[in-house]
C-alpha cells in the first residue's frame, strides 16, 4: 500500500509530461499536414509542394514512365 504513495504521483507526473507534449505539439503544428508526408515520401527531388495542383499528375507520368 505504500507503493501506491510513490506510483500515483509518478503515473500523475508522467501523464502531465504526455499532455504538455501532446499540446505542445498540436500549437506547433504537427498535426497541421498530415497528407504532405505521405506525397513527400514519392517526391524524389522534382520540388512538389504541397499546394501543387499538379503534383498527382506529374507523378503519375514519373510512374508510368518508370
Amino acid at each position: 500500500m505504500t507503493t501506491l504513495i510513490y506510483l500515483m504521483p509518478t503515473a500523475l507526473f508522467l501523464e502531465g509530461l504526455g499532455l504538455a507534449a501532446f499540446l505542445w505539439a498540436l500549437k506547433n503544428g504537427q498535426y497541421d499536414d498530415l497528407d504532405g508526408a505521405s506525397w513527400r515520401v514519392f517526391d524524389e527531388g522534382q520540388g512538389f509542394s504541397d499546394d501543387d495542383s499538379g503534383a498527382a499528375e506529374r507523378l503519375e507520368k514519373a510512374s508510368n514512365a518508370n
